[in-house]
């Protein structure tokens, strides 16, 4: 069963371009946009598995340069 995930990502002054470019190239992120408000960048995550999304934030997300800060939402269908 895939797992969509909402993450939103506060960026450093002045990189919130490059943010956007590489967390388009991740595989498993279907989407990174610029937003206004509190956060710079929403990506829609799309994987396998709750681990996936994981592994997925910390070892891929958390890596990229300018990210101040990352947090994921995983989507719950009621």
């Amino acid at each position: 069963m895939a797992i969509k995930a909402y993450l939103l990502v506060e960026t450093a002054i002045g990189t919130t371009r490059e943010v956007v470019t590489s967390l388009r190239s991740v595989d498993g992120i279907e989407s990174a946009d610029v937003v206004t408000g509190p956060f710079d960048v929403i990506a829609l995550i799309n994987v396998e598995d709750f681990t996936q999304v994981g592994l997925l934030v910390t070892e891929k997300v958390h890596t990229i340069p300018g990210i101040v800060r990352a947090t994921s939402y995983p989507v719950v269908d009621l």
